[in-house]
């Protein structure tokens, strides 16, 4: 097990140093001047190149990645360069609203998804069929379209949720709740279907194990064997799809945050991104990277101990 985690850790740190080295070259080649974009459009070629100069973007791209990976080693993270506040600050007030949303969709996903490919794979026949229609329609429709629908009927007609803002838990739980209601099963249609159809796929390729066929024979109860045994076995094969959910959700809340108009980690990668304010689309680059590493950190370490020869593999 420790082996496995200082491997991970290895691996997590070459992960960051690439993502952020990429990161900065991609962000350098889009077309566009921080200091044109502070200045307006009545700045002058000359202001212009000066506060290029006093921002330090006149200097080769190696130069200015190396400063700012040399700070970032210390622990900081740079300065907005339209707004002065340490990026940290600004990615720190953002992080939980899209944990939350992270957090909510695999819950949601993980219990109905899970729930339902067991129901399938126990029952069969017009339930199977009834899985793959769901996991076709989860993987065909949009969540942004999805959540607009949602603001529609819910919101705008009904007037039975907040159609955009987020409330944060200490204000107000239920609010906060109401405030993820929609947001959360916009992005978790596409989890329960693939998880829902794993599960099932898995589960009735356990059933035609021998071991199963064995438990049979000696009298054991379908119940203990769907939940103890088959369901046991195929985890593996969820968790490590549910590992895969969480690094497409890092891309589907950025378009979750701009529908919903939360505050959240995406929707501040796309105003740095547009204002091209280099450390806080380096810091959001970060941050979702380290998210990426923590979950399949996770996922190795749920899995180890879910198949005992895993474990003793690595």
């Amino acid at each position: 097990m420790l082996k496995l985690i200082l491997r991970r850790l290895w691996l997590s740190v070459t992960l960051l140093f690439g993502v952020s080295a990429l990161t900065f070259v991609l962000e350098s080649l889009t077309p566009g001047n921080p200091a044109a974009t502070i200045l307006g459009t009545q700045a002058t070629p000359k202001t212009i190149a000066s506060l290029t100069k006093e921002l330090g973007f006149n200097k080769p791209i190696y130069v200015q990645y190396w400063r700012w990976l040399d700070d970032a080693l210390h622990g900081n993270l740079g300065k907005s360069i339209f707004t002065g506040e340490p990026v940290s600050s600004i990615l720190s007030s953002r992080l939980p609203v899209t944990l939350s949303l992270i957090i909510g969709t695999i819950l949601v996903s993980t219990i109905v998804g899970i729930s339902i490919g067991v129901a399938s794979a126990k029952m069969g026949g017009r339930l199977g069929r009834l899985v793959d229609t769901i996991s076709l329609l989860g993987l065909a429709i949009p969540s942004y379209w999805l959540g607009s629908l949602l603001v529609i009927a819910f919101a705008l007609r009904i007037h039975a949720l907040p159609a955009t803002g987020y409330v944060t838990f200490g204000q107000s739980p239920v609010l906060w709740l109401k405030s993820l209601v929609m947001p959360v099963f916009a992005l978790s249609v596409f989890g329960i279907a693939i998880v829902a159809k794993q599960t099932r796929d898995a589960m009735m390729d356990t059933f035609d194990r021998e071991f199963i066929r064995a438990l049979r024979s000696r009298g054991i109860r379908s119940r203990s064997i769907i939940f103890k045994h088959a369901l046991r076995t195929a985890l593996p094969n969820v968790v490590t799809l549910l590992a895969l959910i969480v690094v497409s959700l890092l891309l589907g809340t950025t378009l979750i945050e701009s529908v919903f108009a939360l505050p959240g980690l995406g929707s501040e990668a796309v105003t740095a991104t547009n204002l091209h304010d280099v450390p806080v689309i380096e810091g959001v680059a970060m941050y979702f990277t380290a998210l990426t590493v923590v979950v399949f950190t996770l996922t190795d370490l749920v899995n180890a101990w879910l198949n005992p020869k895993i474990r003793g593999a690595r």
